[in-house]
């Protein structure tokens, strides 16, 4: 069987284990951190012949791939790719892909940058960090002095000199908006969710994520949606790719992306979802 080394031991791969089992992939855990890694004598005890997505501690994924020399059906370079929101805003605009109205503010700068910025946008706007995930950071700015007091905290964080990316995105707020998470494998779409938050945590709350309450329901898709989605991942040239759109008042834009999804329950996604994953699995091993 082929060896597919995957990074992370939650939900993903507990759900990828046994339909991939049944393709001819068996999966296995390559550790990425919280651990030792011998960079000098270390012979890998485990071996494997293709990688799911490089991990996401990059420095630990790259010491560990040098060891291992695998081919990723999501590089590296993926990760980083959509891991920078403000530069997939910015390649997909230049595409002709609908985004939302966004700024990227590099620090540090003067408060009087920050309200220039906007001056095309109305209130309210959303602040988030350009390259966090799980919708951490993210926060909903009413007026000007509620923008410069959340800008007051990321200049707090990037004033520490270890702080990597000083960078953060200020975008229009699209009201009441839908919330779709659409997977794209080797080009296809392969099917998507919608996010809503249960109806206890719904009153006053707008963001969607699964990971602070919403819950992800299995739907289909729309044709406009999937050849949206197709086109992002086309334009991006990820294999396998979460999709973030978002649809109010006649509106289908693209807000995010992440080039490490975790899949859900298959019921969720398009029949063949599993045959289409292995597929690219194994022609990612075959090529390299």
């Amino acid at each position: 069987m082929l060896q597919l080394a995957v990074s992370t031991n939650a939900e993903t791969f507990e759900r990828i284990c046994e339909p991939l089992a049944a393709r001819g992939i068996e999966t296995g855990h390559l550790q990425a951190k919280q651990r030792s890694i011998n960079l000098t004598d270390d012979v890998p005890t485990d071996r494997f012949d293709v990688g799911f997505v490089f991990p996401g501690r990059l420095m630990e994924g790259t010491a560990i791939n040098t060891l291992q020399t695998l081919p990723w059906v999501n590089s590296r370079e993926d990760v980083l790719t959509s891991r920078n929101k403000g530069g997939v805003i910015a390649a997909l605009s230049a595409a002709d892909i609908p985004v939302p109205k966004s700024v990227m503010i590099s620090n540090p700068v003067d408060e009087t940058v920050v309200t220039e910025a906007v001056v095309d946008l109305s209130f309210p706007v959303v602040v988030k960090p350009n390259s966090a995930t799980r919708g951490v950071g993210v926060a909903k700015a009413a007026d000007m002095d509620s923008l410069l007091g959340i800008v007051d905290y990321l200049n707090l964080i990037h004033d520490y000199r270890a702080t990597g990316d000083k960078s953060y995105l200020i975008q229009e707020f699209l009201p009441a908006a839908r919330d779709y998470r659409v997977m794209v494998v080797g080009g296809e779409c392969v099917g998507g969710v919608e996010r809503r938050l249960p109806e206890e945590l719904a009153d006053g709350r707008w963001k969607h994520n699964v990971h602070r309450g919403a819950e992800a329901r299995g739907l289909e898709l729309p044709a406009g949606h999937r050849r949206l989605a197709e086109r992002v991942a086309a334009e991006l040239g990820i294999p396998y790719l979460g999709v973030d759109l978002l649809e109010t008042d006649g509106r289908l834009v693209v807000n995010e992306t992440n080039a490490r999804p975790t899949i859900d329950a298959a019921s969720k996604y398009d029949d063949g979802f599993y045959d289409r994953l292995a597929e690219v699995i194994k022609r990612t091993a075959e090529d390299s």
